[in-house]
């Protein structure tokens, strides 16, 4: 252990990241499964942002915002892979205060910006279903990325108070952190400190961010699901369209209720690592698999990409 006395105040200078699993059969080959999920992650929201830059069809409000949910993947993703990643290989699985502080600040913000996210777009499915004549002048460029300015900054703040509460915390106790990565709960389970505070600012803010969200996207659903059944024509692509972002929602906030909302006191490690896997990891690289495997524009796009590539590589041949 590593810690600097300040008084009666012992604070870490750095902690060590338990990771995955223990059992050194298993450090390879994991190492091998996670740098493909985090390969195809990267090609995959990397491509979902290039082709909607590229393709004037794709620039509506919908596809905006499947960029923006993209590029916080891409960004949650890159932000926790590359340090999961090393340490399967590393000896020494450490990570310093500051680093330890950002990845967590940085960790909440994306998550915050995706659970917003998910609930303006489907406020956008809403408005172009239940109200489509007046699609194009709600959902304007500018409404548009006011919604987004305003889910960047939600999330920002509720980072910081996050991160300020709970690295105000004394860790004297222990330096190791039984997970991959620095997360909130097992760093309140290691803590020598009161964290009833801390408990409670996270409940509240779940309950402000993650239950006012799936609050919006259930209720948009249900107009959602009325308006289609009282229309004859139209039906399947409707519900097609509303299907994608429906799967990445169930994902998404049944992992993060699963987590958050679950007392300190009745913290489990293993069953806490795996919904984590599930949610930083394998759900970024699920998303645009999700949107674009059975998304008719966006397949069309990507064709009209290939077509057009290969048109100039034969012009430059």
């Amino acid at each position: 252990r590593n810690h600097m006395e300040k008084g009666n105040h012992s604070e870490a200078t750095e902690f060590i990241l338990s990771g995955l699993t223990d059992r050194p059969e298993l450090q390879v080959p994991l190492f091998v499964v996670f740098l493909l999920i985090y390969g195809i992650t990267l090609v995959g929201n990397g491509g979902i942002i290039l082709l909607i830059m590229t393709d004037p069809r794709l620039h509506t409000p919908m596809y905006f915002f499947l960029s923006n949910l993209s590029f916080c993947d891409l960004c949650f993703s890159s932000m926790i892979s590359p340090k999961f990643l090393l340490n399967f290989l590393a000896e020494r699985k450490s990570i310093s205060y500051i680093a330890c502080a950002v990845q967590l600040y940085l960790s909440i913000v994306f998550t915050d910006v995706e659970c917003l996210l998910l609930a303006v777009m489907a406020y956008d499915r809403y408005v172009a279903i239940c109200n489509p004549l007046l699609y194009r002048v709600t959902m304007s460029r500018q409404l548009c990325n006011q919604l987004v300015a305003g889910v960047y900054a939600v999330g920002v703040v509720d980072s910081m108070i996050h991160t300020w509460l709970t690295f105000r915390l004394s860790f004297c106790n222990s330096n190791i952190i039984n997970h991959f990565t620095c997360d909130v709960p097992p760093l309140l389970a290691i803590s020598c400190s009161d964290t009833r505070i801390n408990e409670i600012v996270m409940f509240a803010f779940m309950c402000c961010t993650g239950v006012s969200s799936l609050v919006t996207v259930l209720l948009s659903y249900v107009y959602i699901t009325s308006t289609i059944l009282q229309i004859r024509s139209g039906r399947h692509k409707a519900f097609s369209t509303c299907s994608f972002h429906l799967t990445v929602v169930v994902l998404f906030y049944g992992t993060q209720f699963f987590i958050y909302l679950c007392p300190t006191s009745s913290y489990s490690t293993e069953r806490d690592r795996v919904a984590s896997v599930f949610y930083t990891l394998v759900i970024p690289m699920l998303n645009p698999l999700i949107y674009s495997l059975r998304n008719k524009e966006v397949k069309d796009a990507l064709r009209r990409a290939m077509n057009k590539l290969l048109t100039n590589s034969c012009l430059t041949v």
